[in-house]
């Protein structure tokens, strides 16, 4: 009785070609075999990478921890938070301080000033250039655009100059823009929040807690 082996001793590439295993073992592999981190780089289709590439950035956005979402950080004590009144800056330096700015900058409707400087502080520990092209455009569509709904305000040169280094972005193309809403931010609505119940309200708690204590 004629009985045909199981398997076959050698691999056989996607053409039906056997390979013996000295390509075997130098690395020789049929198209299906190669990995997800090879595959990009050997792909001739920029559309793939490109993708590829947008894959990456919101498996950051989304399933990492960002300054795009509010940064877990355990609550301020209340030598912190009375500090937040002396200088914006101070308020700014810490996720805290932060979080309780951008609550206050949702019950005025202007959150993305907050999102939009927290998305550049991002965009600068960037290395990779693909990445710093493609959050480059996610940060445009998003806040720079007027198309966009949560459009930040910028005066027309910021603007204009934005627009010309979009071809080739860097890390820092956003600075200008980003120094202007932090201003806005600090000059406009920072008074406001020192002055407004959700922030009296925090101190009054923290007060409360350091009595029982």
């Amino acid at each position: 009785m004629l009985t045909l082996p199981l398997h076959s001793t050698s691999p056989v590439a996607a053409n039906g070609v056997r390979m013996d295993g000295d390509a075997e073992a130098a690395g020789v592999r049929s198209p299906g075999a190669r990995s997800l981190r090879s595959w990009p780089a050997r792909s001739r289709e920029p559309g793939v990478q490109r993708l590829l590439l947008l894959l990456v950035l919101l498996l950051q956005l989304f399933l990492l921890p960002t300054a795009l979402s509010p940064t877990p950080s355990p609550g301020p004590t209340l030598e912190e938070a009375s500090a937040w009144a002396q200088s914006f800056d101070k308020l700014m330096l810490t996720p805290a301080g932060r979080n309780a700015f951008r609550e206050f900058l949702r019950t005025e409707f202007s959150e993305e000033n907050m999102l939009f400087w927290m998305a550049c502080e991002e965009l600068k520990k960037e290395a990779n250039k693909a990445m710093i092209e493609e959050k480059a455009r996610v940060i445009y569509e998003d806040y720079i655009s007027i198309l966009s709904p949560k459009e930040v305000s910028l005066d027309s040169r910021v603007r204009e100059t934005i627009n010309r280094s979009m071809a080739e972005p860097s890390r820092n193309i956003f600075d200008d823009a980003q120094l202007q809403i932090y201003t806005l931010m600090h000059r406009d609505s920072y008074p406001r929040f020192t002055n407004s119940a959700l922030y009296k309200d925090l101190l009054r708690s923290l007060s409360e807690k350091a009595v029982e204590a």
